[in-house]
């Protein structure tokens, strides 16, 4: 062990761009999933930086998969705060008289996290309390928080499944996560299915949908984009592909357009309520000057990016991300512009070396985006060095206990010690977070496999140099 540890330190001391010795576990790991040793890059070293630095492809710029979440968190707690938290606003361009709103009812996002169809129905109950009764200018839906205002329009699909919500899109309102509840059933002869909530002008057929002999857990393999078409009474949607057999799923999935579904939802639970809403809805700006007449708050950021990291949430991580550049962004900039820039700075500022960063969304799940191991180690070290250390260390799946890594790491050295970040695509795979090793000392561990086998063979190679780590003295 020493002679290997020493063999490292030369290597490092000589030439840092020469791959370093690789345990014999991990050589081993890669063998037998047929992987060649060039696809995989790491950084370890313990956090206090009493052993050397074990590194391979330390520097190269490798595509993270979700790994990249963990740039996103760690500055977002940092410039954002951990009490920051998102907001939704019902306002009008004057205050109600007599119970009567003349014009508009404008319905502002302000990235709120947590505006589900429960928390729209509370925002306008609070409106209905207050004794407006009638609204006669129709509803005004402003996503101007971020620029564009619809970054999901004319954005070409990430994959083939653009249905699915860790496929959405965010923007500044994200009412339901832009998503809708599907419920569908198998039956004698084929498929039923339904929404819910169920709406007023939303006709769904599955009558061209075919029942299969999957298992009920894989539904989603023989699944076919839906056909939306407009009729005189709303939106017609056609499901297509096929279904298992005895199977009942329910599924949340971004089929109809998010400015139909807000505008409709506000609609039903405001005649609920009992009130009147006047035609004509659209989206744009509120005026200077707008009242605010009621207000949902979320919750605060690291509560939130615990549930983000832990499941690796997409959409909600995009969201963070844009709230980075909206707090910055100078009149008219694209907000992810001001994102990356917010991001590079804070890079700077901690020395973290950002030459090979490549910025699309923040979360990872992106075709472009690439960090180098010693990128997100220098992260790492930063985020447990700064004051916000805590929370950073609780959003991280713990290994073999919860989060993406409750089904790994189940029973070795690592269990239920380490707490690393998840990273998948389909050429990707990673880990990075902190293994403690068997004397209790934590690892700062950065692992990436870049290879078009990473996601069918990469995880036990992964692994194999977790509990390599986990069993260090």
């Amino acid at each position: 062990m020493r002679a290997w540890l020493f063999s490292v330190a030369f290597v490092l001391a000589g030439c840092a761009s020469v791959p370093a010795p690789m345990p014999d576990p991990v050589r081993a790991a890669l063998d037998k999933a047929g992987l060649p040793a060039d696809s995989l890059g790491f950084v370890l070293q313990p956090l206090d930086g009493s052993r050397p630095v074990l590194r391979q492809r330390a520097d190269d710029a490798m595509a993270p998969a979700s790994t990249m979440k963990l740039v996103t968190a760690t500055v977002a707690l940092d410039k954002l705060g951990i009490n920051h938290r998102g907001r939704t606003e019902l306002l009008a361009a004057a205050a109600p008289v007599d119970g009567i709103i003349e014009g508009q009812l404008i319905l502002r996002g302000g990235a709120d996290p947590d505006l589900d169809w429960p928390a729209l129905w509370w925002l306008l109950r609070q409106l209905r309390e207050s004794g407006v009764r009638e609204i006669r200018g129709g509803l005004l839906v402003d996503r101007s928080l971020f620029s564009p205002a619809r970054l999901d329009v004319g954005l070409p699909p990430f994959d083939e499944a653009p249905e699915f919500d860790y496929n959405v899109i965010p923007d500044a309102l994200h009412l339901n996560g832009s998503l809708l509840d599907f419920e569908l059933q198998a039956t004698a002869t084929g498929v039923a299915a339904r929404t819910l909530p169920a709406l007023p002008g939303l006709a769904v057929d599955a009558g061209a949908m075919t029942l299969s002999a999957r298992a009920c857990k894989d539904w989603d393999e023989d699944w076919k984009s839906a056909v939306v078409q407009p009729v005189a009474q709303g939106l017609a949607l056609k499901l297509q592909g096929a279904f298992p057999a005895g199977c009942r799923q329910r599924a949340p999935l971004q089929i109809v357009d998010r400015q139909w579904l807000a505008t409709h939802m506000v609609r039903q639970f405001w005649t609920e309520l009992g009130g009147t809403l006047g035609p004509t809805d659209a989206e744009g700006v509120a005026p200077v000057g707008a009242v605010v007449l009621a207000t949902h708050r979320g919750r605060p950021l690291a509560e939130v990016l615990r549930g983000v990291m832990k499941r690796s949430d997409n959409a909600l991580t995009r969201l963070v991300y844009l709230q980075l550049g909206a707090q910055v962004a100078q009149s008219g900039e694209d907000t992810r512009a001001a994102s990356e820039r917010v991001v590079r700075q804070w890079l700077a500022a901690h020395a973290v070396d950002a030459s090979p960063l490549v910025l699309d969304n923040g979360s990872g799940l992106s075709r472009s985006e690439r960090v180098s191991p010693a990128l997100l180690a220098g992260v790492l070290r930063a985020g447990q060095q700064g004051a916000q250390a805590p929370e950073l260390l609780a959003t991280l799946p713990i290994a073999g206990v919860d989060g993406t890594l409750s089904r790994r790491l189940k029973d070795g050295p690592a269990t239920a010690r380490a707490r690393l970040k998840t990273g998948t695509l389909r050429d990707a795979v990673g880990l990075a977070g902190f293994v403690p090793d068997a004397s209790g000392k934590p690892w700062v561990f950065v692992a990436l496999i870049n290879h078009p086998e990473a996601a069918r063979k990469g995880r036990p190679v992964l692994d194999a140099l977790v509990n390599w780590v986990a069993e260090q003295r």
